[in-house]
């Protein structure tokens, strides 16, 4: 006797597999796991305005570059000006250009952003270099006597960029605080005296997202090197952490605007909240990394729906062995339940339902006559399958005289697995009885019913579709099925008897 064990590890791979995939799909892609999922994005709009000095003009912008959001769509409105935009790792950036810029400019960049989640934002393993400020001789000895009576309370770099935060922003600050505040701002004077210490730190630039608000400057942050990390400070506020609707604009300590051949430039923001499907963002996030390679959606519309039928299918098929191997149901031919449950999901289930029995029921009337000429099969099948044709297409007819709409979706169902069904139920009569077919006959309607009830049920429709891990779940739970020899349910009642004994 073989053993078993390598079937089972075949299983038990198929399953964990099909199962792996299909997560990775939904937290790598942000695939909803279920249909209808919402997502929240925001819109900015940043306008850049400057004076025209009639010479040739260059405007360099910072875009954002933040892990906390992802960037679903930008574009810029600039007529007459060339555009470039560089996608550098650490520092994205547009670059407007003409050759004659005269009077007031206005450049518009807009940006859609979903938010990942992801509010830590990791640092290099090797700390950046540190150049040390010189402080000017009337503030270094202020600098210093600050520097070390804050750095003897502290035990390590954020502790002191804590305490230190804390004598800047206080209300009681010392003499040597205000003299330095009276020269620099105080978030310039926080990473200065940081860098004293050779601590890494470095002054950034974000933006707070509230919906509907327009002309939005920009605010100074800090962000200190700890652990692998950086840790945000907020000196206006006198603050630590990331607020949820911030959005870190510029990282690298470089201006955000510069213009050249332009006075007076500006530039201003506003945003909008706005709620978006969250399978539709994910396509489109698949779409901006060239990551729909192995995906359905590459595929024409067309293509898309005819694959969101058939992969129905196994749906089906997993309802019809359950249900003959592990229930006991008979039906009429293995699979011709799962091709009428997909008739069912165009036809709706109770217009399924009375069209079937009326085919089923008008064909077998006319196969009995058939039964009398003493045709061979072949044509005795074919002529089923033109009375079939007919049957269906009368139905149709009379269903639009009455103005019987649903009646007009049952040229979906399948003519030549009706024809065969007639034929097997014709057969089945003859030599078993009437009572045989109403079982098949009846078993075949009630597992077609319980195939459309799974297959048209919108979450499954959605899994099966995205995540097609599934269908080796799927295959797995069939093949596991498939090594069962034990009692139907059904059978159970036949032999109750003997456990009475």
């Amino acid at each position: 006797m073989h053993s078993r064990k390598p079937f089972y590890l075949f299983v038990a791979l198929l399953f964990a597999l099909g199962l792996s995939a299909s997560i990775y799909r939904g937290i790598e892609h942000h695939v909803p796991f279920l249909p209808g999922e919402q997502v929240q994005s925001w819109t900015v709009d940043a306008k850049v305005s400057f004076q025209g000095k009639g010479e040739p003009a260059e405007v360099s912008f910072s875009l954002p570059q933040d892990p906390a959001f992802e960037i679903l769509v930008e574009n810029t409105t600039s007529p007459g000006y060339g555009l470039t935009i560089s996608n550098n790792e650490h520092d994205r950036r547009a670059v407007w250009s003409t050759r004659n810029a005269i009077g007031k400019q206005d450049l518009y960049y807009k940006v859609t952003l979903i938010p990942t989640g992801q509010t830590q934002i990791a640092a290099p393993d090797t700390p950046p270099a540190v150049e040390e400020y010189l402080w000017p001789a009337t503030e270094q000895t202020a600098a210093e006597k600050v520097i070390d009576e804050v750095w003897s309370r502290s035990a390590s770099n954020l502790t002191f960029a804590q305490q230190l935060m804390a004598v800047i922003t206080g209300k009681d600050r010392s003499q040597n605080v205000e003299l330095l505040l009276s020269s620099q701002s105080p978030t310039k004077l926080f990473v200065r005296m940081l860098h004293s210490k050779g601590i890494p730190a470095m002054e950034v630039n974000g933006l707070y997202l509230e919906d509907q608000r327009r002309r939005q400057q920009l605010s100074s942050f800090v962000e200190v090197y700890h652990k692998q990390q950086w840790v945000l400070f907020d000196l206006n506020k006198g603050t630590q952490g990331r607020p949820n609707n911030l959005l870190l604009w510029e990282r690298t300590g470089r201006s955000v605007l510069d213009v050249m051949g332009g006075v007076n430039s500006l530039v201003n923001f506003s945003m909008l909240q706005d709620t978006r499907s969250a399978l539709a963002t994910s396509i489109d996030m698949m779409v901006n990394k060239n990551a729909l390679d192995f995906s359905l959606y590459q595929l024409p519309l067309e293509e898309q729906s005819l694959f969101k039928s058939i992969l129905l299918i196994p749906i089906g098929v997993l309802m019809v062995v359950f249900l003959r191997v592990i229930i006991g149901i008979k039906t009429s031919g293995t699979f011709m339940p799962v091709l009428i449950a997909l008739a069912f999901i165009q036809t709706t289930l109770l217009t399924g339902l009375i069209g079937f029995l009326l085919i089923v029921s008008f064909g077998l009337m006319i196969r009995s006559y058939l039964s009398y000429l003493n045709l061979l099969l072949i044509s005795r099948i074919s002529a089923v399958i033109i009375v079939v044709i007919g049957i269906i297409g009368l139905f149709t007819m009379l269903a639009y005289k009455f103005g019987l709409s649903e009646g007009l979706t049952i040229t979906y169902f399948p003519m030549i697995i009706l024809a065969w069904t007639i034929e097997r139920m014709s057969i089945l009569w003859e030599e078993q009885g009437a009572k045989e077919v109403v079982m098949q006959g009846g078993g075949s309607l009630l597992v077609a019913t319980l195939a459309y009830l799974a297959m048209s049920a919108t979450w499954v429709q959605h899994w099966v579709f995205n995540f097609l891990g599934m269908h080796l779940v799927i295959l797995a739970l069939v093949l596991l099925m498939g090594q069962y020899t034990g009692y139907r349910l059904l059978e159970l009642k036949r032999f109750k008897p003997l456990a009475g004994e």
